[in-house]
C-alpha cells in the first residue's frame, strides 16, 4: 500500500534545505544547451542514431515546485551524459494530467519524456471520471526517481502541538490539501476518518499555498511535502504532527508516523520518468543508462540530500507494480471509509 516552460536559471534558486531553504540544482543545463545549439544539438555520428537532437522533459506542475526542480536536476545530468540539450517544459494543470495527455500523443522516438507523479495514476483516478484517469501502463516507464514524504503541520500558535490535540479540539477542523486527488488530500482524509475527527478539506493549487494558509491560520492543518515545509518547521513557525511514511523520516526523527499512532495511513509522493508507449527498447535502454549515470553523480546525490528526498531509483516494471498496487489498495480504503476525493462531503 506504499505510495503511490520556465527559463529561470537554476543557480538563482536558493537551496530549500534548512531555515528558509529552497530547491536548488547545479546550473549546467543553460551552458550545455548553448554549446549544443551551435552544433545542432546532435553529437552522434550517422543518421538515425539516438539521440538525434534535443530531448524535451515535460513537467506537469508549475515552475519552482518539487517535481519541477527534480526534473531540472535530472535534465542537467542526463543532458551531459547523452550529449544533447534537455530543455524542461512546464505544462501545469489537473495534477499533471494535461502534460500526460500531451505526451501520449508525441512520437515514440525517445525525444519526448515526462516526470510523472505517482499520485496522478494511484490517487487521482479515485477523484475523477474514468475517462479522465491516467493509467501508468499507457506509457513506457524508464526509471523510478525518488520519494518525498508528506508531513502534517499546524501553526505554532494554534495549540495543536500533537495529533491527539486534533481529536481534543472539539470542533470541525479545516485541513488544507495541495489539490483534489492528491496524496495530501488522501492522507488527511484517511487520518481524519480513522481517528473520528470531524474535518473539511480545503483544496489549494500546490504545497506552497496550502502551507501559506496554515501560516495565515486560514486552515488548521495541512499535509505538505517535507522538502517544502522543512524551512518553516526548523524556523519554528510550523509544528510537525505526524508523517505518513512507514518509518520515521530521517530528517524529522522526533516526529511520529501515523502508523505509530495506530492509523493505517501510508501515503508518499513518488516520481518516475516516462516516455510515450511504443518507444523502442534500445532507446529506452540508452535513456536508462543516462539517468542511472545521473543518479550516481555527487551533485545529484547532494541534491537529494539537500531537498530531503529518498532515492527510489527502481526499474520501470517495479514502478508499474507499486503504483498499480497502490491504486487498488487506496480504492479499497476510500470505499471502506466512505471517502469522496472528488469533493462531495
Amino acid at each position: 500500500m506504499t505510495q503511490v516552460t520556465s527559463t529561470e536559471p537554476l543557480h538563482q534558486r536558493p537551496s530549500r534545505r534548512g531555515r528558509g531553504r529552497r530547491w536548488a540544482v547545479p546550473a549546467v543545463a543553460a551552458a550545455l544547451a548553448l554549446s549544443l545549439s551551435a552544433c545542432g544539438g546532435n553529437l552522434s555520428s550517422g543518421g538515425g542514431e539516438f539521440p538525434s537532437g534535443p530531448i524535451t522533459l515535460s513537467i506537469g506542475q508549475d515552475p519552482g515546485g518539487s517535481t519541477d526542480l527534480i526534473g531540472r536536476a535530472l535534465a542537467d545530468g542526463a543532458a551531459e551524459e547523452l550529449g544533447v540539450a534537455m530543455p524542461v517544459v512546464n505544462t501545469p494543470g489537473a495534477n499533471g494530467a494535461l502534460a500526460a495527455e500531451e505526451l501520449s500523443g508525441k512520437a515514440p522516438d525517445g525525444h519526448e519524456l515526462m516526470v510523472l507523479n505517482a499520485s496522478l495514476v494511484a490517487i487521482t483516478p479515485l477523484a475523477v471520471p474514468p475517462d479522465q484517469a491516467v493509467d501508468v501502463t499507457d506509457f513506457e516507464v524508464i526509471t523510478g526517481i525518488s520519494r518525498d514524504d508528506y508531513v502534517l503541520v499546524a501553526h505554532a500558535d494554534s495549540g495543536l502541538g500533537a495529533l491527539e490535540d486534533l481529536a481534543a479540539a472539539g470542533r470541525e477542523l479545516k485541513f488544507g490539501t495541495t489539490g483534489v486527488g492528491t496524496g495530501s488530500q488522501l492522507s488527511q482524509e484517511l487520518l481524519f476518518k480513522q481517528a473520528g475527527i470531524p474535518g473539511t478539506a480545503v483544496p489549494f493549487d500546490g504545497g506552497a499555498p496550502a502551507m501559506t494558509a496554515v501560516l495565515g491560520q486560514q486552515v488548521d492543518v495541512a499535509a505538505v511535502q517535507l522538502g517544502e515545509a522543512i524551512g518553516q518547521i526548523e524556523g519554528g513557525a510550523l509544528i510537525p504532527l505526524v508523517t505518513f511514511s512507514e518509518q520515521r523520516n530521517q530528517y524529522l526523527p522526533d516526529t511520529p508516523t501515523a502508523v505509530e499512532k495506530g492509523y493505517d495511513v501510508l501515503v508518499s509522493q513518488a516520481r518516475a520518468v516516462v516516455a510515450p508507449k511504443g518507444t523502442p527498447p534500445e532507446v529506452l535502454d540508452r535513456l536508462r543508462e543516462a539517468f542511472r549515470a545521473t543518479f550516481a553523480t555527487e551533485s545529484y546525490r547532494k541534491f537529494n540530500e539537500e531537498n530531503l528526498l529518498t532515492p527510489h531509483e527502481v526499474d520501470g516494471a517495479r514502478v508499474v507494480e507499486e503504483w498499480t498496487g497502490s491504486l487498488d489498495s487506496y480504492r479499497g480504503m476510500v470505499q471502506e471509509y466512505g471517502i469522496d476525493l472528488g469533493g462531495a462531503r
